[in-house]
């Protein structure tokens, strides 16, 4: 049997999706595959890479993708983690379940280098806190 597939959507796959896609990843591919995508796809942020790599998980050679390249897929998960993305997303029949988090944008901090990798990092630790609480967490009490 195949695991279920949790899609992670955002604007444009290139921080907050892409964080969310290599966490899910490491810490439970054998129950589920991460895959993330965007509506307007820009490319993988080199901070994105830099804050996931802080805590011992490689994204760099993870690629931004359209959503469109997941239309017709089945998709139990499906986890917007930005607004627009929640209004632009398109409808994924047979979703188990649909989950939504307002996420700032990393990729539009402003300020030193520094200060706009703490974005990064803030925003990376929200990620894997939802996770663990409302991903893996409910999942594993469905079972």
């Amino acid at each position: 049997m195949s695991k279920p597939k949790v899609l992670f959507l955002c604007t444009g796959n290139s921080a907050r999706s892409q964080m969310a896609e290599g966490y899910l990843r490491h810490v439970a591919s054998d129950d589920f595959e991460a895959v993330s995508a965007g509506i307007e796809p820009k490319g993988l942020n080199p901070l994105a890479v830099k804050a996931m790599r802080e805590i011992g998980i490689d994204i760099s050679n993870q690629r931004s993708k359209d959503v469109g390249e997941f239309l017709g897929e089945s998709i139990p998960y499906v986890v917007t983690v930005c607004d627009n993305a929640k209004e632009h997303c398109p409808v994924f029949p047979g979703a188990y379940s649909s989950l939504h988090w307002s996420l700032d944008d990393p990729a539009g901090a402003q300020g030193t280098h520094d200060e706009k990798l703490a974005v990064f990092r803030r925003i990376r630790d929200q990620i894997t806190s939802r996770i663990q609480l409302e991903l893996l967490t409910k999942v594993a009490n469905r079972k």
